[in-house]
């Protein structure tokens, strides 16, 4: 049984768990595995053809996996640590260089706080485009030129968040796109402990199952980084992935909870901090890979 996810990591090790092994090679599938500070779990998973994408389903392309444990109510220490690790992972997708232009977009509702992930991220990053019109500038040798955006949500705005992030991108002219955004997840443990990084775009809704337009080179024309921390998880999944051991039948369960429109998106008691921490540690994050001058 496949349980929803939108971590790269979980779909591994769900197909592991199905070929009663761990750590299984995937032909199209590369997995290397770091620490960082002896308190961050680093997993990169590379798909490199048609295979690795089928078996994993996901895109051919980079997912990389940061956990770390006591983030929640934690020392600021860790946190910080949290941010240098994700730089350094940001760092191998994203070249600094004195004519970078990136844009920052942050996805999901700012009403909703399982969906908040993204306009708090934006709202904390070190927005510098003004400056570089302001003085007339084409390169700097600290910051990066970075504009940020808050699309919203189609329910409040009634336009397609993709087509105006388009034309945000035809204003900023960015190398680099990075979307920020509240992902679902398998385990409801890695809510307030994951993040993941990639470089095959984004279906914005997609953590709580409104996909939109995808986000990708291709429908946007530049590339698009996605950072996401897992925020919710479905509750058939979590009912299904408890009680699986204790189930005589798991196939009618899950078709019972289908077929009574009794499936719902649930998240933690935390949330509120889960979001106020993880903003801060993706803001530094990025504000450190984009402004090295500044943020060194």
């Amino acid at each position: 049984m496949r349980f929803r996810t939108d971590l790269a990591i979980e779909n591994k090790e769900m197909y592991d768990s199905e070929n009663q092994g761990e750590g299984i090679e995937i032909s199209g599938v590369e997995v290397e595995t770091d620490r960082f500070e002896d308190m961050i779990e680093i997993t990169r998973i590379k798909i490199t053809d048609e295979n690795g994408s089928k078996v994993l389903q996901k895109p051919l392309g980079n997912y990389i996996t940061l956990e770390v444990e006591g983030i929640v109510d934690g020392p600021e220490e860790r946190k910080e640590a949290a941010a240098i690790a994700l730089s350094k992972e940001l760092k191998r997708l994203i070249q600094f260089h004195n004519k970078l232009k990136v844009l920052i977009i942050g996805l999901g509702n700012d009403k909703v706080t399982p969906d908040s992930l993204g306009p708090y991220t934006v709202s904390k990053v070190k927005v510098t485009r003004h400056y570089f019109l302001m003085y007339d500038a084409d390169s700097d040798d600290e910051m990066s030129c970075v504009s940020g955006f808050i699309p919203g949500v189609m329910g409040s705005t009634g336009m397609e968040t993709a087509d105006l992030i388009k034309s945000a991108a035809a204003i900023a002219k960015p190398e680099v796109i990075i979307a920020v955004d509240s992902l679902a997840a398998r385990n409801i443990n890695r809510i307030s402990s994951t993040i993941q990084i990639s470089d095959t775009g984004i279906s914005p809704g997609a953590g709580t199952g409104n996909m939109r337009k995808q986000l990708t080179e291709k429908t946007l024309g530049t590339k698009v980084i996605a950072i996401g921390v897992p925020t919710v998880i479905d509750s058939k999944t979590l009912i299904l992935d408890n009680l699986f051991g204790f189930l005589k039948d798991p196939e009618g369960a899950e078709q019972y909870i289908d077929e009574n429109g009794v499936q719902m998106i649930v998240t933690s008691t935390e949330v509120d901090q889960v979001i106020k921490d993880f903003s801060d540690i993706i803001s530094n994050g990025i504000n450190i890979t984009l402004h090295p001058g500044i943020y060194s």
